[in-house]
């Protein structure tokens, strides 16, 4: 969201815009990374009284939802207020799809009859929603939006600091890991230094809060620990860097040639591929990728990732990945397939801008 609005800043300098999010870690993110004219601000829970005073307080001119951000209290202030409402890059997993049927497909078709225009990742998520009600006429699959959406951002200062540090050994990532994924992380790196002799594996978890206690556990199995929270640098005998902070991701999809995407061994649902895909890393994934199932599905037909079904298979894929030459040919397809988006981006952009032009 924050490529959107600073594409529609730039080509509408007389627009303001109010981002929305619920979580004190996505806010610590944003914090630096606000575009001009642009206000962060905790959503309200979706309380009937608290949107209304929110809602009147803000007086928006179009409300833009995203994803699967279907709040049943703030569509309907909305549409009480003659807000116009685009929900954009819309996802709606078959798991969602089940509990808005359970809700009351009446209940949720006059829920959706309120949003004026949908653009749907998928072919999927477009027919469920036609299945809850949503007319034909308001939908359009055009794609995901973050695949128009810049790369990360990577200080090239630190980049070449860590880069000397690392010394050119080999080096992967376990990226936003989660409760179960660190150990299995562990095992592929067990596994991998068989042929990789001096592997590295930068571990970043979802949540920088379990730091303590993976660093008790890393240690307690007998690894190398450098935290980078606690500002230890990476020795020659460092086997795991522990990157628990936040706001750094970039940095280590550039750095590191191979990424193991977290919360696709448990069932989270998987993180953003394009994301690596973007720096040039090399993607491994477990079986649990719902959330982003379309993209992993291409990325794997183009050869730019690949599934692995528990920590063994990690393991032997990582050690085949880190090959310079393995790991640049699925770089680069993943980059290819992460590329062709930029339309999407177009798509979303004419979208708002015609809704803001009927806006009396």
């Amino acid at each position: 969201m924050l490529e959107m609005i600073r594409k529609m800043g730039e080509e509408r300098p007389d627009l303001s815009f109010l981002l929305t999010t619920g979580t004190v870690t996505s806010a610590e993110i944003l914090s630096s990374r606000l575009p001009p004219r642009t206000v962060h601000q905790y959503a309200p829970l979706d309380v009937r009284p608290w949107v209304k005073r929110f809602m009147a307080h803000w007086r928006p001119d179009l409300a833009v939802l995203a994803e699967s951000e279907l709040w049943p209290s703030l569509i309907v202030e909305c549409h009480e207020r003659d807000t116009n409402i685009a929900l954009i890059n819309a996802r709606m997993t078959a798991a969602s799809f089940q509990r808005w049927s359970r809700w009351g497909r009446g209940a949720a078709a006059a829920l959706l009859a309120r949003i004026d225009q949908v653009q749907a990742q998928d072919p999927a998520t477009a027919e469920r929603l036609r299945e809850l009600g949503l007319p034909s006429a308001r939908l359009e699959v055009t794609g995901t939006l973050k695949e128009g959406s810049s790369a990360l951002p990577v200080d090239e200062r630190e980049r070449a600091r860590m880069a000397a540090a690392i010394q050119g050994r080999p080096l992967w990532l376990a990226a936003s890991t989660h409760d179960g994924e660190e150990a299995a992380a562990m095992g592929a790196q067990a596994h991998a230094l068989r042929s990789w002799q001096r592997l590295l594996c930068v571990l970043v978890p979802r949540h920088p809060d379990r730091a303590d206690g993976i660093e008790a556990a890393l240690r307690e199995g007998g690894w190398k620990v450098a935290r980078r929270s606690k500002q230890e640098e990476i020795q020659p005998s460092t086997q795991v860097y522990l990157a628990d902070t936040l706001g750094e991701m970039g940095l280590w999809f550039r750095l590191c040639p191979v990424s193991f995407m977290g919360g696709s061994l448990v069932k989270v649902g998987g993180h953003n591929p394009f994301e690596p895909a973007a720096l040039g890393s090399a993607i491994l994934h477990g079986p649990h990728v719902f959330n982003f199932a379309d993209i992993y599905d291409r990325l794997a037909k183009a050869g730019g990732a690949r599934l692995v079904p528990d920590e063994s298979g990690l393991g032997q894929a990582l050690t085949a990945a880190l090959e310079p030459d393995e790991a640049a040919r699925m770089a680069h397809a993943a980059w290819e397939v992460c590329s062709q988006g930029a339309e999407v981006t177009d798509k979303a952009l004419d979208l708002l801008f015609a809704m803001l032009d009927g806006v009396d």
